[in-house]
């Protein structure tokens, strides 16, 4: 435990009004242990977020890190598998108990009024996105696959195009496939995520204001060929004969069997791609670039880096999750005005280099969301109908 010395005041921030700390040190064993109500979910993603932004606390980045990370994996635990990234696997049971120490071990805390920092929200708040696309097809045809029964939608060029069970979008061979000249366009509006399974086996998650368009039957003279706006992540089935291709504004991804995220959206300043399995070859213009797994590229008006990719950070829209830690502000406002369609306004108060830190759950409503940031005392917001107005 010396690895978690705690020599400063730690600010907490407390929804429910003041707790005991005996009453805090219950919540932190019952996050742990999975037996949490909705309400003390609520406070230790509060605490966790403000913990990340507290900038007199004397631990490491790594230290923050690992704990917040495995008090995220028990407020998880029960709703879906943990993710396997080395960063994530620190200082098995020991994270719960350094939360404690943080909260507790310094002898006393300082107790924000919540009254004086709070997120102004009309009446009616905004639930978070959810499962929803349209699926545009080669005559204009406009299918809103959230309002359509499960099972066989339509035939087209020897493919079948059918809705599953849990809701995804299955492209099926019926015969030779041969309507590789009709094109088809899958696409997500704000609020909206979706899956399409490709007539290859390959998989493709569509984060928010994102579209797919290829061919039913996919190959086209020997290649397998996408283009994509806005953000996907890939599972491509792998085939040696029938590279795969994946095509943004700026740039062609080439792969033959692997994982990837791909964010290409207009009103970002780069195209970035995050290789989590497998290879993939990059090329921009006359620019070409390999990358190895764990490794993320930069496309920056054609000049591109390589870099260590930060996986956790990359994949958050997917795992459910905003990841804002050391991340822009701005960059973070614009993920969360995808996902929950609101329209952001800024006071001339509010720099564009400003960071904040922590992780917010997608799930929740943005109330939550915006009061879980507004807890680290940098922004106020204030939220009216579908705008957010924001000032320091």
């Amino acid at each position: 435990m010396d690895t978690f010395r705690v020599l400063v005041i730690v600010r907490a921030i407390i929804v429910l009004g003041n707790m005991k700390k005996d009453d805090i040190k219950e919540v932190l064993k019952r996050v742990e242990s999975g037996n949490c109500t909705p309400e003390e979910e609520k406070i230790a993603k509060r605490w966790l977020f403000q913990l990340n932004n507290d900038k007199e606390i004397d631990l490491t980045e790594k230290q923050l890190n690992a704990a917040s990370a495995k008090m995220w994996a028990a407020i998880r635990r029960g709703s879906r598998v943990e993710r396997r990234y080395a960063g994530m696997t620190l200082w098995p049971r020991i994270a719960i108990a350094a939360l404690t120490l943080l909260f507790i071990g310094a002898g006393f805390f300082y107790f924000r009024n919540q009254t004086h920092n709070q997120v102004t929200v009309a009446l009616n708040d905004i639930e978070p996105g959810k499962q929803g696309a349209t699926l545009t097809l080669a005559d204009g045809k406009k299918i809103r696959l959230a309002d359509v029964l499960n099972g066989k939608l339509v035939e087209q060029g020897g493919v079948i195009i059918r809705k599953a069970a849990d809701g995804q979008l299955v492209y099926e061979l019926s015969g030779s496939g041969t309507g590789t000249q009709q094109i088809n366009t899958i696409s997500t509006a704000n609020a909206e995520t979706y899956q399409v399974k490709l007539p290859d086996g390959s998989m493709v998650w569509l984060n928010a204001a994102s579209s797919l368009t290829y061919s039913p039957a996919l190959t086209e003279d020997g290649i397998r060929k996408v283009k994509l706006l806005g953000e996907a992540y890939f599972e491509v089935a792998k085939d040696k004969l029938h590279p795969f291709i994946v095509q943004t504004k700026g740039q062609d991804i080439q792969v033959l069997g692997t994982h990837f995220n791909v964010n290409a959206y207009a009103n970002e300043p780069a195209l970035v791609t995050t290789l989590l399995e497998g290879a993939v070859k990059i090329t921009a213009g006359s620019v070409k670039k390999l990358l190895k797994p764990g490794e993320q590229s930069v496309n920056a008006d054609g000049v591109i880096d390589i870099s260590e990719a930060n996986v956790d950070k990359a994949m958050d829209w997917k795992n459910d999750e905003f990841y804002v830690n050391h991340v822009n502000f701005k960059t973070a406002m614009r993920k969360i005005a995808r996902w929950y369609n609101v329209e952001i306004v800024y006071n001339s108060s509010v720099p564009d280099d400003m960071e904040i830190g922590g992780w917010v759950s997608r799930n929740e409503k943005l109330s939550s969301v915006l009061h879980s940031i507004e807890s680290a005392g940098i922004v106020h917001f204030k939220v009216e109908g579908r705008k957010i107005y924001i000032s320091k």
